[in-house]
């Protein structure tokens, strides 16, 4: 937008994969790219990912991958074999890495062949000589330096011996258990009557489900069952996001989850559930453990105070 381009979105079909027609029709000689992230925020793998590489790439367009969601695929598939020409990597989504400003976060940029004389200078390369340093002289086309080039380098560090503890296998591994963990959980919810968003397709590490009919039939929306959870020491998922899902919770059990933590999260939202039935104020007014009630998250926004001074 800052360089004079506008951004376009381009919607989902109700089977949860892109428009491709939607998409056809917005390609053309002035597309600049396409940011996916693949898996979707809507928790499945977007199974037409090769015609949209094509789509893009025939009209001289990139794909930008956003690393969200690589926990599905570690070990399994890469996004330059999707067709990907940038990927940014969530080292605290997938490696261990602390998050934000409990971090700081950090998120190193790789591209493909087509792209590797415009990175930014100066850097490291690997040569069959050894390591060399690239500076402006061996890199011409260059966008030219970047004031924190190295980024968190602390950050990294620890992203990068987390992978290599892991190893090729123990990546897998990652993938496995946390496709494994989001299919049981999801499954377990739909078997319990949960209104699961897509139940005809499978999960990658997340699914989502939406309290939308409970908010029409009992006004009890999801962030209510979120505040609920707390009482039961539990905290919630992501709650109303994606947007195109109303009154919806992103579920990401991740792969550190036993089962039966996964079972007993089940258990306290049919707790919940029948509570929404038979004592919705009850769940209106949550949370009632904590030592703190429901918080203003706009006013805490607009008038930010971080700091506590005894009476």
């Amino acid at each position: 937008v800052m360089c004079g381009y506008r951004v376009r979105e381009i919607p989902t079909r109700a089977d949860g994969d892109l428009d491709i027609e939607a998409l056809r029709q917005a390609a053309g000689p002035q597309t600049a790219g396409i940011m996916l992230t693949n898996p979707s925020t809507l928790g499945l793998f977007e199974r037409q990912i090769e015609e949209i590489a094509r789509i893009i790439h025939d009209v001289g367009g990139l794909l930008y991958y956003d690393g969200a969601n690589l926990n599905a695929i570690l070990g399994k598939t890469r996004p330059g074999d999707m067709g990907f020409d940038v990927v940014h990597i969530n080292l605290h989504k997938t490696f261990s890495t602390p998050h934000g400003g409990g971090g700081p976060g950090a998120g190193p940029v790789g591209v493909s062949e087509r792209l590797a004389p415009y990175l930014p200078v100066p850097r490291v390369a690997r040569e069959s000589s050894g390591y060399v340093w690239i500076d402006s002289e061996e890199s011409p086309k260059s966008i030219g330096r970047l004031s924190a080039y190295m980024g968190n380098a602390g950050v990294l560090l620890r992203a990068y011996v987390y992978m290599r503890l892991l190893g090729r296998q123990g990546m897998k591994r990652v993938s496995e258990f946390s496709t494994l963990n989001a299919n049981y959980l999801m499954v377990r919810l739909k078997e319990s009557g949960f209104d699961v968003t897509f139940p005809q397709r499978r999960a990658t590490h997340e699914f989502i489900i939406s309290f939308r009919h409970e908010a029409k039939t009992h006004e009890v929306k999801a962030m209510d069952v979120a505040k609920r959870l707390l009482d039961y020491q539990v905290h919630a998922p992501t709650t109303y996001f994606p947007l195109l899902v109303p009154e919806c919770f992103l579920i990401e059990p991740t792969e550190t989850e036993s089962k039966g933590v996964l079972d007993e999260f089940v258990r306290i939202l049919e707790t919940i559930r029948d509570e929404i039935i038979n004592d919705a104020e009850r769940v209106k007014s949550a949370p009632h453990t904590l030592p703190v009630k429901r918080l203003d998250d706009v006013r805490a926004v607009k008038q930010l105070n971080i700091s506590w001074t005894a009476k």
